[in-house]
């Protein structure tokens, strides 16, 4: 089956230091892929190389067949893929529905139709009771909703996720999972950068880890977290003792 998303051997480089270094690997369609690795891994450059933000060094980035590596990021949002980030970038003098509904304008000049898809956008992200509430009001956790919801109004196909679990209590983040795999029923493709392994091992079809801007490794969680390089490089032996015994 042919992949929706190839990353080619993609390079990046900020003078002499390397931040990702011939990394390759696949998204498939309807598939939840997981980014792991330590702080420094090179893994939200390689969201920013993927997305038009960087310009790789070196290596491709295909989507659908097509070469996108040196498309802009509002071209590549155009096409179908979207991404939050870390930093969650809420539209603090919007509403909830206004923020989402600038992700609707993408594709429509018609207010009418971007609110439509916004009604649609916050009614599957269980946002809809807190439609007029101002963005500078919103919890944390729900912040990092507004931000998924926004990009899920740009009608992707494939959704990246930077790190939209952290700072999250143990509630917070099983609606964070139970939504992805939601997206994941409606035919979506997740591509997820995560550091709760607790809750990013459970959901994922394949796990890719970074270390030092390189990848180690790939494949089923469990095999990963069998991994010994892994294990040594960012994992640790109490991660991979508890989720023997689960």
């Amino acid at each position: 089956m042919k992949p929706l998303l190839e990353i080619k051997n993609i390079t990046m480089k900020f003078g002499s230091l390397v931040a990702n270094e011939d990394i390759s690997f696949t998204v498939h369609e309807n598939e939840i892929v997981s980014l792991i690795g330590p702080n420094g891994a090179g893994k939200t450059t390689l969201f920013n190389c993927i997305t038009g933000f960087y310009r790789p060094f070196s290596g491709k980035v295909i989507y659908n067949g097509k070469d996108i590596t040196r498309m802009t990021s509002y071209q590549i949002c155009k096409l179908g893929i979207t991404r939050t980030f870390q930093i969650v970038k809420t539209l603090n003098e919007m509403t909830v529905e206004e923020n989402v509904m600038t992700g609707a304008f993408l594709h429509t000049n018609s207010r009418k139709k971007a609110e439509e898809i916004a009604k649609e956008t916050l009614e599957l992200t269980g946002l809809m009771p807190k439609k007029n509430v101002l963005g500078a009001n919103l919890t944390i956790a729900d912040r990092k909703r507004v931000e998924i919801a926004r990009a899920l109004a740009t009608n992707p196909r494939i959704l990246m996720l930077d790190e939209c679990m952290a700072g999250l209590n143990q509630t917070e983040i099983k609606e964070v999972m139970d939504l992805c795999l939601k997206l994941k029923e409606k035919g979506l493709s997740l591509l997820i950068v995560e550091h709760i392994m607790e809750a990013i091992m459970p959901i994922s079809d394949k796990v890719v880890v970074l270390n030092a801007g390189k990848k180690i490794t790939e494949g089923n969680p469990q095999d990963v977290v069998n991994n010994d390089e892994v294990i040594k490089a960012y994992l640790g032996e109490r991660y991979h003792a508890k989720s023997k015994k689960s």
